[in-house]
């Protein structure tokens, strides 16, 4: 057997970690729900280019959430990479691959429709359904996306939506991401607004009403919400915070301290999208799209973070 055929076995038999991670996704992502919260605004022309099947639109768009690709990246990396053609079943002998422009369109027909959080309550109800998502507590979180803060555009300006806001010692220019998730770390709610907007501004919004107990780290912590919340026999987990001029008691300490291995729950999906799906800032103008785009990437973290329990 020559060196190149031998290559070549080596090639088709043995599989990759982005194959076996595609397989997966393959298996836990609901197709058939998204293709029928799509289907109705997703109709075939009469005239002019057929459309493009839709499953494997919403493969290519799963993938540009799982490799952080723009438009023009993602035509080229179907082309490119063997591993993507596989999943979209794509043959680049007989088919043709959707142009960065149809892909475009379609993530623009989405967005005007609002189906990026339909695709996000989809995968909720899916938890739902397999008793992964646990709705008697629910931790509250927010991070940063920050947004370029050049003027270096065609508009000659910064994107009007976003603004500043001071993180201990450090300034930041963006928007936020507000998060309820359960205790296992499984996004069920998720708002988007401007950066300056204090975390504890949301703090209801973030609660499906049928928590028994509450975590958070002490930005959400305020007198008034604690006494409530053990009025109503929900447990009061958010952190305590020093106050000007006294210092915490040990019981708040060991209290913080106990609470804290609850609370760290919610880093989770927001490590997937910065540490593994390399998500850093925002990709677009304004907080309507980017919000949608926060929807679907929350999404398919929870599906990836399910995947194992789906997947059994």
């Amino acid at each position: 057997m020559s060196a190149q055929a031998s290559f070549l076995s080596i090639a088709h038999t043995k599989k990759l970690r982005c194959e076996k991670f595609l397989d997966e996704m393959e298996k836990v992502v609901p197709w058939q729900y998204l293709m029928e919260a799509v289907e109705p605004y997703y109709p075939e022309h009469d005239t002019g280019r057929r459309r493009k099947e839709l499953k494997m639109m919403l493969k290519i768009l799963c993938l540009q959430q799982w490799y952080n690709l723009s438009d023009p990246a993602m035509e080229e990396a179907i082309y490119d990479r063997n591993s993507f053609q596989k999943f979209l079943g794509i043959d680049l002998l007989s088919d043709a691959v959707p142009d960065e422009t149809t892909i475009c369109k379609f993530r623009h027909l989405l967005e005007e429709h609002g189906l990026q959080e339909a695709f996000f309550i989809v995968v909720r109800d899916v938890l739902l359904e397999h008793g992964l998502l646990v709705k008697e507590g629910t931790i509250v979180d927010a991070t940063i996306v920050p947004a370029p803060s050049s003027t270096k555009n065609a508009e000659k300006k910064r994107d009007p939506e976003m603004s500043s806001t001071k993180k201990g010692q450090k300034w930041f220019y963006g928007m936020k991401a507000h998060i309820g998730a359960d205790v296992r770390g499984f996004v069920h709610t998720l708002l988007g607004t401007t950066a300056k907007v204090h975390d504890s501004v949301v703090f209801s919004q973030l609660l499906h009403g049928e928590e028994r107990a509450v975590f958070g780290d002490k930005a959400y912590a305020k007198d008034e919400r604690k006494k409530r919340a053990r009025a109503s026999g929900v447990y009061w987990g958010i952190a305590e915070r020093v106050r000007r001029g006294h210092a915490l008691s040990s019981a708040q300490r060991k209290r913080n301290r106990k609470t804290s291995s609850v609370r760290s729950f919610v880093e989770h999906p927001f490590g997937v999208l910065k540490c593994q799906w390399k998500y850093a800032k925002v990709r677009y103008r304004g907080l309507k799209k980017n919000l949608a785009h926060l929807h679907l990437l929350f999404a398919l973290a929870n599906l990836y973070r399910a995947r194992k329990f789906l997947l059994a």
